[in-house]
């Protein structure tokens, strides 16, 4: 209560008025006093002046009678007036008060008064008188002089104050009175002008108060255009930019918290001392922890199994807080790890943020691009270094014999054939993988397509005396087909077909129609492909009896080729092989013309 702004308010406006009372009263009584005293003294002094002038001409010393009864006209007027004799005894002559006469007035009056009078001074001076100082009265002595402008007697006068002492008392109880009644009106006004000021001061509290426990919902009323008011209009300002500021920051937390729980990544945060504080779905998806929360667990004791690299103990030794860790997970999967510090202002550390990235494919495809690489150099170098023996042994000589030279060169040029058609493969298969690849699509009939195909390699299944067997549809299959590159993959296949079937071995080709799409069967009882090889089959330069394969010319890109090819018609290859290993069944799925035009 003591320590409140609306004590201290009453406080200082209660010294205040005190103050200026205190001050008014006291100036007001000494003014008072004064002013009543000085009338005394005028009123004594004119007195005297009044009996000077009366005695003057008269013998006073032989005429006493005639100075008593001067005297006596004077004592209704509420003072003492005494004549005194200039002698050794300084005899009172004269006296309002009988008593006193022919007394020594030295014993009676104020010594110094007469001393002064006699020496031809007026003395003045207020006398307190009785044991406990009751009486008070106000003393003038003034000389007498005789003819001769000689001093031979005084005039002493006394005047009894207490009718002004007893006013002032009065006045000085009035002004009590008063300085108690401002004083009390100054505490309720006090009271009512602090908690005027104090009132919305503790509104403003106790609703900042409940903003601090979370209630943002606060108004201030508004009640006056001064301080207090603006102070309150501040207050509610400051409500509402608070309230805008923490939606667009409870805005921007969704909005995070939905980029960061839906993103492909995995993402986890730890404190300073190692606990994780959030991680995404992703993340708990990627380590393989069966959904289980991660949250407050020991970040070095999920990520320490996986890679020791991947502690915060390691980090802080090596002091090593940017950088990225490769993790294996089961089952072939990869991780890659970037993590980094989180720095507070004062540049202390504040934990670790870890970035998860499923880097499984891009390990297969990195993989399979050194793999590709490695093959293409095979498939290069293979005819280049009989180009490069067969050319040095014509440089040392042999290019003498014409019959020898002829033989290398037809080498020479099977294999520049075989380096081109690799190349030429390559550019094909990358047009096409990159959309560079114009297709000529026309509407053709599926059946003549595959007879011109089986037509074309009738030569090569009869030098092998196998039987190739083409079964069409008994009605025209249109489709929308650039004719030249589908025709291209049927001989793929044909040829593929022919070359690991054995002699007399046999092909069955089929073409028919089902369910809006067109299929085309291709068949044989070759060698067939392992269990193992099959997922791969269509993979750049994969064979499956790699000698056998370029024995016979093969580049290793065709089933590539024609995968992309069947895919571009919005097609599909699909390749099969008994467990057995003795055949192989391809079968090409191409839509109908009709349902390629709805499609479009």
């Amino acid at each position: 209560m003591f320590k409140s702004i609306r004590f201290k308010f009453i406080l200082l406006y209660f010294l205040l008025v005190f103050m200026v009372m205190v001050i008014i009263s006291v100036f007001l009584i000494q003014q008072f006093q004064q002013y009543h005293l000085g009338v005394v003294s005028g009123n004594l002094s004119q007195i005297a002046g009044s009996i000077m002038t009366t005695l003057e001409g008269i013998d006073w010393a032989d005429n006493k009678s005639e100075v008593q009864s001067n005297i006596s006209l004077y004592e209704q007027v509420g003072m003492e007036i005494y004549i005194i004799e200039k002698n050794n005894n300084f005899t009172i002559i004269s006296s309002t008060n009988p008593s006193y006469l022919n007394e020594n007035a030295m014993y009676i009056l104020n010594s110094d008064l007469i001393l002064s009078a006699f020496n031809g001074e007026t003395g003045e001076k207020d006398i307190i008188s009785g044991w406990e100082g009751e009486k008070s009265s106000k003393n003038m002595a003034f000389p007498l002089y005789d003819e001769h402008s000689r001093i031979n007697g005084a005039v002493y006068l006394r005047q009894d104050l207490e009718d002004i002492h007893r006013t002032l008392n009065q006045s000085k109880l009035i002004l009590t009175r008063a300085t108690t009644l401002a004083l009390a009106i100054t505490v309720v006004l006090g009271y009512l002008l602090a908690k005027s000021i104090t009132g919305p001061i503790n509104d403003v509290t106790i609703k900042a108060e409940k903003m601090a426990m979370g209630d943002f919902d606060q108004v201030v009323e508004v009640k006056s255009n001064d301080e207090i008011g603006q102070l309150a209009s501040m207050f509610n300002y400051l409500t509402a930019r608070l309230n805008d500021v923490l939606q667009e920051m409870s805005n921007d937390k969704k909005r995070i918290d939905t980029i960061i729980n839906n993103m492909a990544d995995g993402l986890i945060a730890t404190s300073a001392d190692g606990k994780i504080i959030h991680a995404n779905p992703a993340a708990i998806r990627m380590l393989k922890l069966g959904g289980q929360n991660l949250t407050q667990k020991s970040f070095d004791d999920v990520f320490s199994p996986l890679n020791k690299k991947l502690t915060l103990d390691y980090l802080a030794k090596e002091e090593k807080w940017y950088g990225h860790e490769i993790i294996d997970i089961d089952k072939g999967m990869k991780l890659r790890a970037k993590y980094a510090p989180i720095i507070k202002e004062d540049e202390e550390l504040e934990g670790l943020v870890v970035l998860l990235q499923d880097v499984t494919e891009y390990e297969k495809l990195e993989n399979m691009r050194k793999e590709f690489v490695a093959n293409v150099s095979h498939e290069l170098k293979t005819p280049l270094t009989t180009i490069k023996s067969y050319t040095e042994t014509l440089l040392d000589g042999a290019i003498e014999d014409k019959e020898l030279t002829t033989q290398f060169l037809e080498v020479v040029e099977s294999e520049a054939d075989r380096m081109t058609r690799l190349v030429q493969d390559l550019l094909r298969l990358s047009n096409i993988e990159f959309k560079q690849t114009k297709w000529n699509k026309v509407e053709a009939d599926l059946n003549e397509i595959i007879k011109d195909a089986v037509l074309k390699v009738d030569v090569s299944v009869k030098n092998k005396k196998q039987e190739l067997i083409c079964n069409t549809f008994e009605e025209p299959i249109t489709v929308l087909i650039d004719t030249d590159s589908m025709e291209q993959v049927f001989l793929n296949i044909l040829s593929n077909a022919i070359k690991y079937t054995d002699k007399h071995g046999k092909i069955d080709v089929s073409v028919y129609k089902e369910n809006n799409v067109s299929k085309v069967i291709i068949e044989d009882n070759g060698i067939g492909i392992p269990d193992k090889d099959l997922s791969r089959i269509f993979e750049r330069f994969y064979r499956v009896d790699k000698a056998r394969s370029r024995e016979m010319g093969g580049t290793g890109l065709g089933l590539s080729i024609a995968k992309e090819i069947v895919e571009a018609h919005s097609g599909k290859i699909e390749i099969f092989s008994p467990s057995n290993g003795k055949g192989t069944k391809v079968i090409i799925t191409l839509p109908i013309a009709e349902e390629v035009t709805a499609l479009a």
